[in-house]
């Protein structure tokens, strides 16, 4: 082979390992652009839940946990909100989503439309089912029916479908949570359900948030919630 002919093929070889490299990095950043804007949005419709709940809902007759991580079966679970109150226990999932939202309570995954862009989520009452097995089991002495799902949609997301039961705007919230009106917990029922829920939950640091998701990721390819 000729030197100039050796030179080509090196050429051509480094071009594509830089064109790798940087497909690599691009793809990497791409990704990580859109796990940060998934996160922002999460934490601006926790916050927005937060806000609504806190104006309206106060101790003693409410306490309200955020960003709760506890044991459950052979890992953990992530639950937004839990509302503790002689009212129930509300488990709360929150959803900050814009577009068109296509849903069926039964359906495995629910469907996101923005400009024609269509994208598929898990189930929000099928994720937040979880997070409700995951109290139940915390709280055993508790009638299961004193302890609720909701799930909360804010942002500009449009329900294109009758909205599945459980599942609410963000200004339904309140309306909702005011419906229950009979006392069905006694006050120190009450604040030993916030006692054991501060006392079985992990420290709320990013390392907690990263071990969750790995073990979402083992269990089920990717995380789910």
């Amino acid at each position: 082979m000729t030197n100039s002919f050796l030179l080509i093929i090196a050429t051509v070889l480094f071009v594509a390992f830089i064109a790798f490299i940087l497909g690599v990095f691009v793809g990497y950043a791409i990704k990580n652009y859109f796990r940060y804007r998934i996160s922002v949005n999460q934490n601006r419709g926790e916050s927005a839940v937060f806000t609504a709940i806190k104006a309206n809902f106060t101790p003693p007759q409410y306490y309200l946990l955020n960003n709760i991580t506890i044991p459950f079966q052979d890992g953990t679970t992530q639950i937004d909100h839990v509302l503790v109150s002689k009212k129930g226990i509300f488990v709360i999932e929150t959803k900050n989503y814009s577009g068109w939202i296509f849903a069926d309570e039964k359906s495995k995954q629910w469907m996101q439309v923005i400009y024609r862009v269509k994208s598929r989520f898990q189930n929000s009452i099928h994720q937040n089912y979880l997070h409700l097995k995951a109290t139940e089991q915390l709280f055993d002495f508790l009638p299961k029916e004193h302890i609720h799902s909701v799930v909360v949609f804010t942002g500009s997301a449009q329900f294109k479908t009758p909205i599945p039961k459980g599942v609410y705007y963000l200004h339904q919230l309140v309306e909702f949570l005011k419906t229950f009106q009979d006392d069905v917990i006694s006050p120190n029922r009450v604040e030993f359900c916030v006692g054991r829920l501060e006392c079985k939950r992990y420290e709320a640091t990013k390392m907690t948030d990263i071990q969750h998701r790995a073990y979402l990721a083992q269990k089920f390819g990717k995380p789910v919630g």
